[in-house]
């Protein structure tokens, strides 16, 4: 079991028996039981009839047979934003690779945040019968996916981002935490002119890291006015388009906080644009910590996100309950870092 709290589940489905696929298949107790354990003794044409039957039924072994049953799909479904943000084809990368390690493919699909496209992608995955589902695009107020998936016995872990309404498995990073350290950061510079850029708010990780950072300006005595909390598109275009609105205004802001390096990255691009200098005429911070942004070619500071232990301990999660399915769920903290870079006004770390 991963680190983290450990709490009951809600509403999980009833287990589906192999008497019930026996009676479905119109087979004999002991022929379910042949094909389960994979041992001889029934048709090739049997034994196709029984796995799809139960496949159907949602059916779960359980106790010594869990580890190796024959039913399981060997695919798991992997639900991103888009694949354009590096920090969700990072995440993609370690999990592919740590499916892979085990013998299970991985479906990717993608949802543009878009709740229609996200309830059409869970539906699919059910259909398909997958094993499990990592979503690393939950909606904080929308969870007809966590329950098209809950209802079908799929299980899923949530990454990076939850449901305000349905618990499952999450493996992310205390966003408060890290959102409250980089903010903290900016104001040891000296910055009073601050605003700050993150992604939609029905991520539950872009408004906590916007809450967290103006309640610690606010703490500092500086005030993050309305116009200058701007939410976007979690991409480039989205931080150009954010840069557009706060630097074409008659007081700008001295520094930008952002809540992922995408962002930053297109803040940056359209102030280059203008012909301002970062950080001497604006200073610019990022959180996700991508390789990219890191390099000396950008030189960003950010929050950095473990992307492989994140990535592996999804997969460790769901693992988990598609070998023991349970009834409880598990919250598991990654630890961020704060990685400096030289768009603050910092002397940039050497390593990235």
């Amino acid at each position: 079991m991963m680190p983290g709290s450990i709490h009951e589940a809600e509403g999980r489905p009833a287990r589906v028996s192999a008497a019930a696929v026996a009676r479905a298949s119109g087979v004999s107790p002991a022929s379910v039981s042949y094909v389960m354990n994979g041992r001889p003794g029934v048709s090739d044409e049997t034994r196709r009839h029984v796995v799809q039957v139960a496949n159907e039924l949602g059916f779960r072994p359980s106790g010594k047979n869990a580890g190796r049953d024959p039913l399981l799909t060997r695919v798991v479904g992997l639900i991103l934003p888009n694949i354009v943000n590096q920090m969700y084809t990072g995440w993609a990368q370690h999990i592919i690779s740590a499916t892979a390690a085990k013998g299970f493919e991985v479906f990717v699909a993608t949802t543009q945040d878009d709740p229609e496209a996200l309830a059409q992608v869970a539906g699919t995955l059910a259909a398909r019968n997958v094993d499990g589902v990592i979503i690393a695009a939950a909606l904080r107020e929308d969870s007809r996916a966590l329950r098209t998936l809950r209802h079908n016995r799929i299980p899923y872990v949530c990454l990076s981002r939850r449901s305000d309404h349905l618990p499952g498995d999450f493996v992310g990073i205390d966003d408060d935490a890290a959102a409250t350290e980089l903010m903290r950061h900016v104001l040891d510079h000296g910055y009073r002119d601050i605003a700050t850029v993150i992604g939609p708010r029905f991520s539950t990780a872009s408004l906590a890291r916007e809450q967290a950072f103006v309640r610690t300006a606010q703490a500092a005595g500086v005030t993050v006015t309305g116009a200058w909390k701007v939410s976007t598109r979690l991409n480039a275009d989205g931080g150009r388009i954010a840069a557009e609105q706060l630097l074409g205004s008659d007081h700008p802001p001295r520094a930008i906080v952002c809540g992922s390096d995408e962002i930053a990255i297109g803040v940056m691009e359209h102030a280059l644009s203008l012909g301002l200098r970062i950080p001497e005429d604006i200073a610019v911070v990022g959180s996700d910590g991508t390789p990219h942004s890191r390099s000396r070619l950008i030189g960003l500071t950010t929050i950095v996100q473990p992307v492989k232990e994140m990535a592996e301990r999804s997969f460790a999660l769901l693992l988990d309950q598609i070998t023991h399915p349970r009834t409880t769920f598990t919250h598991s903290v990654c630890e961020h870092r704060l990685h400096l870079g030289r768009t603050c006004g910092c002397q940039p770390d050497t390593a990235v």
